[in-house]
């Protein structure tokens, strides 16, 4: 049980689900006046790293075979 809970396709879940939720919140933080800025660069910044991450985990789940 405990390896199904931190395999790579459950970490890849979680992060897409992580990613999701940024998305509202950039959503929501950019549409409050006055917005701020500072919170908003956060936001993107951690929603980047969570890309990097998530597609990292999708080279590693789904090798390219060579060519």
């Amino acid at each position: 049980m405990q390896e199904n809970l931190h395999s790579p396709q459950r970490q890849l879940i979680e992060l897409r689900m992580e990613h999701a939720d940024l998305d509202n919140l950039i959503d929501i933080a950019a549409e409050q006046a006055p917005v701020d800025e500072l919170t908003l660069r956060r936001l993107k910044k951690r929603r980047l790293l969570l890309r990097d991450r998530i597609a990292r985990l999708e080279r590693l789940l789904d090798p390219k075979e060579p060519a």
